[in-house]
């Protein structure tokens, strides 16, 4: 593809922010968004409704006035999110580019799509759905094999019936022999964290427990951070 075509392709963005990381092994440093607009799934407890539908044009950017906005705020370490960022499918051929030139690119992905056309740099964190989300029947499990030890698995909780359904498909599928990180978060106002992390402890699994440390710092509900 010629330089000026990459450029001139768009995407659906919902919003590009700088703020600190909430969430993941990285949590606390500085990253820049890239919330792309559009989601296929349908979770009950998303937190970003105002990014689900896809037929909802919010901006059209080019990647050249992404690039340009992701540089403007000089952070080397840039997630995409949504919604869904891989809805979009041209978002690979960004997120490749800038994976390949000197950025740290993570993706965070519901799991319901293949996440095989993404580079082996970009760091994938994939959420699985239990079955408290209403989704779980949309999961490909099959994304296991294109992740590497840099990557994350996630699980949102909902209850402790989430907990046991993670707890099974984390030994079926080995997860702790495919990433260092397996993650497992409760869903905010819903699920206790004292719970899971007791949860956790006796399990004597090394399980990391992740609280959306952004909905501490800000207002839960505000968009942009």
């Amino acid at each position: 593809m010629q330089h000026d075509d990459f450029l001139n392709n768009t995407l659906n963005i919902s919003e590009i922010f700088y703020s600190i990381q909430g969430e993941g092994t990285r949590a606390g440093l500085p990253c820049v968004f890239v919330r792309l607009q559009g989601c296929n799934l349908r979770c009950t407890w998303c937190d970003t409704p105002y990014a689900l539908d896809i037929k909802q044009i919010e901006e059209e950017i080019t990647f050249q006035k992404i690039l340009q906005q992701i540089q403007f705020f000089n952070c080397n370490f840039i997630e995409f999110t949504g919604g869904e960022p891989l809805m979009q499918p041209k978002s690979i051929e960004l997120m490749n580019y800038l994976s390949e030139n000197n950025y740290t690119v993570a993706i965070e992905t519901g799991g319901s799509l293949l996440i095989d056309k993404l580079n082996s740099q970009i760091i994938k964190i994939l959420d699985i759905k239990c079955p408290g989300s209403n989704m779980s029947k949309f999961n490909k499990f099959e994304n296991f094999k294109f992740l590497n030890k840099k990557d994350e698995i996630k699980f949102v909780l909902n209850d402790q019936q989430d907990f046991h359904w993670a707890m099974e498909v984390v030994s079926a599928h080995n997860l702790f022999d495919i990433v260092d990180n397996v993650l497992f978060s409760p869903v905010f106002g819903k699920l206790e964290s004292i719970d899971l992390a007791q949860w956790i402890l006796e399990s004597h699994l090394p399980i990391r427990l992740q609280l959306q440390i952004h909905k501490f710092i800000w207002e839960p509900s505000t968009r942009g951070v």
